[in-house]
Order: C-alpha cells, then structure tokens, then sequence
C-alpha cells in the first residue's frame, strides 16, 4: 500500500480490472481473524467483539471495557441490558441518576465484506458512535469502481479502507488503504448509544466466560 493517505499504490503500477471483469472476490480469511488484524493495524483499543447484526448492519464492534463502571455494576447486580425498549427509557428525564452506568466505551465499528458498497453500508451508520472501518479482499481495491467510487466516499464519510491480502499468514496481512478521519467529536451518548453500548458489554461478558 502507499505512504500517502488514501492513495492506491497498486494504481500506480498495475492495469486495475473493470467491475464486471473481475474475477469472483473472496475473503482471504475468516471475518474474525480480518477484524482483529484490523483492529491492530489501526491501533484501535478494546476487544474485538464477534461479527453480529446490529441495526441492521453486519459488523464486528470494537469496544473497551470501563473497569470502574464494570466494578460497579457488578457490585449492584446490574447485568448488561439488551432490550431497546427498555434502554429508551434511560433518555427520560424521571431516570436521570436511577440507570446503569455505561460499562464499556464504543471504540468503533469494522465492516469486513467482499464489496466496497457492502462494507460502507455496514460501516457509516456507526460514525456517529465512534470510528468505522471497511475490511476488503486486495483483488476488490483493484477495480476502476473502487478507485473511482469507493476511496471519494470512505473519504468523505470519514471511514477507513483496509486491504487484505490473499496470502501470507493464516488471515493475511492487512494494510490500511485509507486512514479514518482522525478529528471525530466525541460520541453522542443518546439512548441509541446506550443500547450499542449495552450490546457490546454483554459480548464482552459473554467472550470472557467462554471457553479458548
């Protein structure tokens, strides 16, 4: 990959293949293994939690775990909330004081998908809960429609593009293509929030009590 932020090297150098060219694409690695290597190449802190539907959107969220937060909550018996309905309560007013805490910190959101369009649509929605990240074959980030289509979007949207090769280790080297925007604001904590939130600390809780 290039040195340069959102460049392609291999645009450079080699003849990149129209869309309907191209040969069938492939993951070069399981989705878990691709996230983790993501996650890594990044530098994102937290757990890479399993690859689950959220919102409608296949990702593998990224979460850190509050120590204190968890402490708490374990002392008061308060076990992760997974009902939507019931989380948007926490929003009114008459509740301020009386919810949980929130246990864990949404880091972000990796797509991991065979298509650009694919990843994005899984990616975006969590840009406003932290950063997002789109996990692709390196055959996908050869075509014309992804140098002209996908970079102008992610980039504009703020997410990152990693590349993973066919080869190599048993998930593949993954490199970052395109950097995710480094000047997010700060997550609204709205009851959505929470509820991702809560998601995330129940797969936590359920990853540290599984068996290697």
């Amino acid at each position: 990959m290039s040195g340069t932020p959102g460049r392609t090297a291999v645009s450079e150098h080699v003849n990149t293949l129209p869309a309907q060219l191209a040969p069938p694409v492939e993951l070069p690695g399981p989705v878990a293994d691709l996230a983790e290597a993501a996650a890594a190449a990044m530098g994102w802190a937290g757990v890479v939690l399993p690859e689950t539907t959220v919102l409608g959107r296949r990702v593998c969220l990224v979460a850190e775990l509050l120590p204190d937060a968890h402490a708490e909550r374990i002392c008061l018996g308060q076990q992760p909330v997974t009902d939507r309905t019931a989380v948007a309560t926490w929003a009114w007013p008459e509740l301020a004081g009386r919810v949980p805490e929130p246990a864990v910190r949404v880091v972000g959101a990796i797509a991991v998908a065979r298509h650009w369009r694919t990843g994005l649509a899984n990616a975006v929605p969590f840009l406003r809960y932290g950063d997002a990240a789109v996990v692709l074959p390196t055959s996908a980030v050869l075509t014309h429609d992804y140098l002209a289509n996908c970079l102008p979007r992610a980039r504009a949207y703020g997410v990152a593009v990693l590349a993973a090769e066919p080869d190599g280790d048993a998930c593949g080297p993954v490199q970052v293509d395109l950097p995710g925007r480094v000047d997010r604001a700060l997550p609204e904590v709205d009851a959505l929030y929470r509820w991702v939130s809560e998601l995330a600390y129940e797969q936590i809780l359920e990853s540290a009590v599984s068996p290697a």
